[in-house]
């Protein structure tokens, strides 16, 4: 049924923004290298023989076992993914045959429902207004481009509430459990340790990405309150020159219990990072500065932000923000819907659990 299949969907203004080139979704270390890792069921065989010695497979994977840890994970989330979407792909099918052979009409009449409203000038003004800051160009030049964006998100909307309510009409229950990554929920945190989400976040203080996301955080706070528990790790990249000293700033704030005041206020002006610049900020959040100033002077949390960043890295990160949500990945400045959207089915899944 052609009618049916549907295009890979970016949320929020993510599609509207690479398609303007203005916009990317997290700081990187480096781009993934994309490889096809196949495992051997011989790993004691013969590779090569180097001076009499022989070298085997599990010799050289050995030597290159974070690597093919990364590729694997990546082969796993790529194949759970494509399950997914196959498996909401088979469920609307049966849906629409369903609803077809209730109403004694065709698929396609079935599917012609499916009319999102009509995109107008006035829509893609106060599109343009509200995300101005971020599109470098004027409105004439960029209009055509939103009201596409901005029909194909009512495409989507439409489609989205449409199968729900045959979702909710046929009684669907989804059993596919999402990819989960083991992630401690260590380090600063704000929210119950009973939440039933719990958020673990892996960002950079100098990370322009990490800037933007941090609203976007504070919304998720403001809406489910004590449903949701953010645990902040550090990761601060190496091609960011004052973001590892950010970060020990960070945790010498937290041992005076102002570790949030001192993250919103790096936060705030990303430009002033310095260390002098950093002791001011601690000074005008009144710290005790003496402390404060020994604490970043020596050093003293580098090893602990480092196994942040082991941690990090174990569990697949690579660039920042990155996001845990209670295990599920989600990597880059993200829409707020699209974090949301992750929090409600988890919510929804533990709600069914407790049945």
């Amino acid at each position: 049924m052609s009618g049916l299949r549907r295009k890979p969907w970016i949320p929020g203004v993510l599609v509207l923004f690479l398609a303007l080139g203005v916009w990317l979704p997290a700081c990187s270390a480096q781009d993934k290298a994309k490889a096809e890792a196949k495992t051997s069921s011989g790993s004691g065989q013969v590779l090569a023989v180097v001076n009499g010695k022989p070298l085997t497979e599990a010799d050289v994977r050995q030597s290159s076992a974070e690597q093919f840890k990364a590729l694997d994970r990546e082969y796993q989330q790529n194949v759970h993914k494509l399950l997914e979407d196959s498996l909401e792909q088979a469920v609307q099918d049966r849906l629409v045959e369903a609803e077809a052979a209730a109403r004694k009409v065709t698929k396609d009449q079935v599917l012609a429902e499916i009319k999102p409203a009509a995109v107008t000038d006035a829509d893609v003004d106060a599109f343009y207004e509200q995300n101005k800051a971020q599109i470098p160009r004027p409105k004439d030049q960029v209009a055509g481009q939103i009201k596409t964006y901005l029909e194909q998100q009512g495409q989507q909307k439409a489609r989205q509430e449409f199968f729900k309510g045959l979702e909710s009409k046929y009684s669907v229950e989804y059993k596919l459990e999402p990819i989960r990554v083991e992630v401690a929920a260590t380090g600063p945190a704000k929210g119950p340790a009973s939440a039933p989400v719990t958020i673990v976040e892996f960002s950079d203080f100098q990370c322009p990405f990490c800037g933007r996301l941090t609203p976007t955080l504070k919304a998720i706070e403001d809406k489910y309150g004590d449903k949701v528990r953010l645990v902040f790790r550090q990761y601060p990249l190496p091609f960011h020159q004052y973001a590892q000293k950010a970060a020990e700033a960070s945790l010498c704030a937290n041992e005076q219990g102002k570790f949030w005041q001192m993250h919103d206020a790096m936060f705030a002006n990303q430009q002033a990072l310095e260390v002098a610049q950093l002791k001011s900020k601690a000074a005008e959040l009144g710290l005790n500065a003496d402390q404060f100033n020994q604490c970043i002077d020596s050093g003293k949390h580098a090893a602990e932000i480092q196994a942040d960043m082991k941690d990090g890295s174990a569990a697949g990160v690579s660039g920042t923000p990155a996001m845990f949500v209670n295990g599920r990945f989600i990597s880059g400045a993200v829409p707020l819907e699209q974090i949301t959207t992750v929090i409600d089915d988890e919510l929804k899944r533990q709600k069914t659990a407790s049945r």
